[in-house]
């Protein structure tokens, strides 16, 4: 009975060993990486934003219905309700360069901070946030424009993304 209980448990393991499932090949590619870490490189506060622009990088415009093999270069547009980001592609899918403008987005906190420490008895009211790409620099140029507003008076500040003032 022993021999019989044995036999079963190796012919038992034995097979599932190879019920193994192959999956196809595929090819993982990150073409866009440098995008996301240029526009990106920090904590971005405001998530509609982030997402697009991962929208952005993930892109795959051989599969779009407009693609076709002799042309060169792409425009695509994406939109949010707060903002939109135009995209230049070459034919490969390799994002060139973007401009991209969002009204009133959440501040990043070092941003917010270097407004307190500046103008401490003044409050955003409206805000836009530009950022313009283009894959032969090291990095984007990401401004804010900001409306401050204390009681009647307002003022309108320019605000790089490290928190400096332009």
């Amino acid at each position: 009975m022993k021999k019989l209980l044995f036999g079963l448990m190796i012919l038992g393991l034995t097979t599932q060993s190879f019920a193994q499932v192959t999956l196809p090949e595929f090819e993982v590619r990150a073409t866009n990486y440098k995008y996301l870490n240029s526009v990106s490189p920090e904590e971005v506060a405001d998530t509609d934003v982030r997402n697009l622009e991962e929208k952005v990088a993930s892109f795959d415009l051989k599969s779009a219905a407009f693609y076709e093999e002799d042309k060169d270069l792409y425009s695509v547009q994406f939109f949010i309700p707060n903002g939109r980001i135009l995209a230049a592609y070459d034919k490969d899918g390799t994002l060139l360069r973007t401009i991209e403008k969002f009204e009133d987005v959440i501040l990043p906190t070092h941003i917010t901070e270097a407004i307190l420490t500046k103008f401490p008895n003044w409050v955003p009211t409206k805000d836009h946030y530009l950022v313009n790409y283009r894959e032969s620099s090291d990095a984007a140029r990401r401004l804010y424009k900001i409306k401050l507003q204390n009681e009647d008076k307002t003022i309108k500040v320019k605000i790089d993304a490290e928190g400096n003032f332009i």
